[in-house]
């Protein structure tokens, strides 16, 4: 059977416009009314529902081609391969914690850091965790309550410690190779995680090293000892799945070697039963159950939102804009294009895994047309995205930190100066790398 799409129209587009209304206008109205981490009382998963129907209702098949249609969208094989990922990976977190490695990291890395040091550390600490775990929100809940006992013993800046933090988290959340965002780019643009990695790291050394001197500079000392013995063996799990991930080895083996790593140790360190493990992976499977069944729908409406000409017209739309911008050179109007619609479509969501789902298709499109490898889009549509995450006071990651540090989710990102700097760090480099 020949597949047929319509032509391009922009109308198309109305379902996910009705998915980000949703999204976006419940988390304003319930900040309105003082509810806490307004933006995610709605799941995204609950939020696309009414998209899905609208998009239904737009299209000119029967309602069973349709169905078919969003079945067909939602079993890709890059949405299914996306999906385990976020399952194995939930899981490793789960055990992880469970066991020892996130506390053996934290205390170790503290430990290695003068206190006159102590705001640069956080961020070096943030940026060790978060790659590891791949999580920036976990890393924030693990190092924040420390944090806040820094502010508690010592004249530090609450925003400065705050700022530290979430720049650290977000440098591991971009980068870390089991992170969502880092699945989801590598998926829907077609690279493998190791080549990703390589060029995602040039753009953010640099504005990793910039901010560890402003942190240096504008940072004071605070008085800490630690409370409890440091677990170097917790360290093992994290090591050994950077070091094989970074290989090239295949990530559902990297994966599934992290959590039998980090149960071992476990059961080494003390005691970690196998009921527990049994247990701890099924909490992780259920921790990323809202983001796995996003992918299944966000990969259905895209499939609809396509046939119906949506995603055309908004690649025609975006390379007409970034022509402008770039009329000489398309690789890099194709680029700028990646960029502006990750950063954009974060604003929106406030989530960086969901934009980057959203925008997965439309990405790959440009990257084609302006010769861009999979390795270099994936990466500007994960950097651009976590850039946004960083800067949003609304997002969980400020709402978190304001809530643990007792200060304004707006005064958490004021000190966010990783996501500031590696915005134009990732502008200049890729300007260049594309120069004619």
């Amino acid at each position: 059977m020949t597949e047929q799409t319509s032509p391009p129209r922009l109308l198309s587009l109305l379902p996910f416009g009705v998915f980000l209304s949703l999204f976006i206008g419940t988390g304003i109205v319930l900040t309105l009314q003082g509810v806490e981490f307004a933006f995610y009382q709605l799941p995204a998963s609950v939020a696309i529902i009414p998209a899905i129907i609208v998009a239904i209702m737009m299209g000119k098949e029967t309602i069973s081609e349709q169905v078919n249609q969003f079945i067909e969208g939602a079993g890709h094989s890059n949405i299914i391969t996306m999906g385990v990922i976020y399952l194995l990976a939930g899981a490793f977190g789960m055990v992880a914690k469970a066991t020892g490695s996130v506390d053996a990291s934290v205390q170790l890395g503290l430990a290695l850091f003068p206190d006159y040091l102590i705001i640069p550390g956080l961020f070096i600490v943030a940026a060790f965790l978060s790659t590891a775990m791949g999580t920036s929100v976990g890393t924030i809940a693990a190092i924040a309550p420390i944090a806040a006992g820094f502010i508690e013993a010592a004249s530090l800046s609450p925003a400065l410690v705050a700022g530290s933090i979430i720049s650290g988290a977000i440098f591991g959340d971009n980068l870390s190779i089991i992170s969502d965002t880092t699945i989801a780019s590598t998926r829907t643009q077609g690279a493998r995680m190791k080549d990703k990695f390589r060029v995602n790291f040039k753009f953010a050394l640099p504005a990793a090293l910039i901010s560890l001197v402003l942190f240096t500079f504008l940072g004071g000392s605070a008085d800490y000892q630690s409370e409890q013995a440091i677990d170097v063996i917790g360290l093992l799990p994290y090591v050994v799945i950077l070091g094989l991930a970074l290989s090239g080895v295949n990530v559902f083996v990297v994966l599934l070697v992290g959590i039998l790593l980090a149960a071992a140790t476990g059961f080494v360190s003390n005691g970690y039963q196998l009921s527990a493990l049994a247990s701890d992976i099924n909490k992780g499977f259920a921790n990323v159950q809202d983001v796995f069944i996003l992918a299944l729908f966000i990969g259905g409406l895209s499939e609809l939102v396509r046939r119906q000409g949506g995603l055309q017209a908004l690649t025609v739309s975006l390379k007409k804009l970034a022509g402008k911008l770039s009329p000489n050179n398309p690789k890099r109007a194709a680029g700028l294009g990646i960029a502006s619609l990750a950063f954009s479509a974060n604003f929106f969501t406030a989530n960086n895994t969901v934009s980057i789902i959203i925008t997965g298709e439309t990405a790959k499109e440009l990257a084609e047309d302006g010769n861009i490898k999979a390795a270099e889009s994936a990466s500007l549509l994960d950097i651009f995205a976590c850039i946004n995450q960083g800067l949003l006071p609304y997002g969980a990651q400020a709402l978190l930190l304001g809530a643990t540090i007792g200060i304004s989710p707006v005064d958490v990102v004021i000190y966010s100066f990783y996501p500031m700097i590696l915005f134009f760090a990732a502008l200049i480099a890729f300007w260049r790398i594309t120069k004619n």
